[in-house]
């Protein structure tokens, strides 16, 4: 009698970025690559549905050679969430902050509820902020623009679309080659795997609609709603 296996979760580039696996981030966004000719297939700046980027992820944890990757690829320091927030916002450290801000990050801009990322910073890193406010322009310099809340283009969702369907591919056949060496029926997995993709395009889709929506969370079994963390949580990287 065959042992069930159970579907391996295949991380989405939001969590990829937020734990560092800049090889599974790099897998995501190029994913359809070959069948498209070009990389990557998937932008760095993708919004999840509340307008959270890998940007923001790798930010928050403090991955800077994710972020340099994500650069590389077109990411952009100032890209904003469904809040008005920069990856300059969810930074924990000093190191991060000084990254950023060399590679672009704009420092003296508010959010939609008028904060700055200092302001956002003091009471839980204030270190962080400490620093930022360092970074304050002279008297009467002009105020540095405020970055424009990026919006998913036609090509974002296609791309979207693409990998989607790639993913879906690659998975089914996985499926089919286990199956097939393990003697068993894959019938169930592969509606999982269907099931799963399904959702996954629902998710991606609400995301290129809509900008607003609460930050979300995560489970010890996974993300049930994406990587981000509070402030308050105390939770560790997982």
């Amino acid at each position: 009698m065959p042992v069930p296996t159970r579907v391996q979760y295949e991380k989405n580039i939001w969590v990829a970025a937020g734990d560092g696996d800049v090889d599974r981030v790099r897998v995501t966004l190029c994913a359809g690559g070959a069948m498209l000719k070009r990389c990557p297939a998937l932008s760095a700046n993708v919004p999840d549905e509340n307008a959270y980027t890998p940007m923001h992820a790798a930010a928050s944890y403090g991955h800077l050679h994710v972020l340099d990757y994500l650069i590389s690829q077109g990411g952009d320091v100032n890209v904003m969430d469904g809040d008005g927030d920069t990856p300059l916002y969810v930074v924990e450290n000093i190191e991060t902050a000084q990254w950023l801000v060399e590679h672009g990050a704009t420092v003296q801009m508010h959010n939609s509820e008028g904060v700055s990322p200092a302001q956002y910073l003091e009471e839980d890193f204030p270190e962080v902020a400490t620093y930022l406010h360092g970074l304050a322009p002279a008297a009467g310099a002009p105020p540095a623009p405020t970055p424009s809340l990026a919006q998913p283009s036609q090509h974002a969702q296609n791309a979207a679309s693409e990998q989607l369907t790639s993913s879906l591919i690659e998975s089914v056949q996985d499926v089919m080659r286990r199956a097939e060496a393990e003697g068993r029926d894959p019938d169930d997995e592969l509606r999982q795997v269907v099931g799963r993709t399904v959702l996954e395009g629902v998710v991606t889709g609400y995301g290129m609609s809509t900008l607003g929506g609460e930050r979300r969370g995560e489970t010890e079994d996974g993300p049930t709603e994406g990587p981000k963390r509070t402030r308050t949580d105390g939770g560790e990287q997982g």
